[in-house]
């Protein structure tokens, strides 16, 4: 621990620490502040996509669109696949996103049961706005780290997620 910042995962060790010191906390201290980071970074993110009419559930639709490449097509099973949706979560911000005019349904010419859902010019431009956005957040954020601490942690985190069968 840094001899000049405590966090509240400090204070949560430490407690467990007094009253079962026979625990080994290493693993809380790294996921508590996994979880913490990630539930702050979540409320940031909100905000920074906010201006744009959009939660980050449909960011992420909007976004997985955007990375397909033109014509910005895909069925929504390649998304929910994508996205690790149920069909019926990926079905309402389809709908939430069509009504806004981001995203448009039409029928898949290769497939009569299937369908398309392709990003809208206004969808390109709200996306490319709001990803903007969101990268800013992020990169104030990580500006509390240097650029070599920041690559650090990225490829400790890699190899974390990778190590975990569950985030495949």
């Amino acid at each position: 621990m840094s001899a000049q910042r405590k966090d509240p995962v400090d204070t949560i060790v430490d407690q467990w620490a007094a009253v079962r010191p026979d625990l080994d906390t290493k693993a809380m201290e790294v996921f508590g502040r996994i979880f913490r980071l990630s539930r702050a970074m979540g409320d940031r993110m909100e905000k920074a996509y906010a201006p744009y009419g959009i939660a980050r559930g449909e960011f992420d639709v909007l976004a997985t669109l955007r990375r397909s490449g033109e014509p910005y097509t895909l069925s929504p099973r390649q998304l929910s696949g994508t996205l690790m949706l149920t069909t019926g979560g990926m079905t309402g911000r389809l709908d939430k996103l069509e009504r806004a005019g981001l995203i448009r349904r039409s029928p898949d010419p290769h497939d009569r049961r299937g369908l398309q859902v392709t990003l809208t010019d206004k969808g390109l431009t709200v996306v490319d706005a709001a990803v903007g956005a969101g990268l800013d957040a992020e990169t104030e954020a990580l500006s509390a780290l240097n650029a070599e601490q920041a690559g650090q942690l990225a490829d400790l985190l890699r190899e974390l997620l990778a190590g975990t069968p569950e985030s495949r």
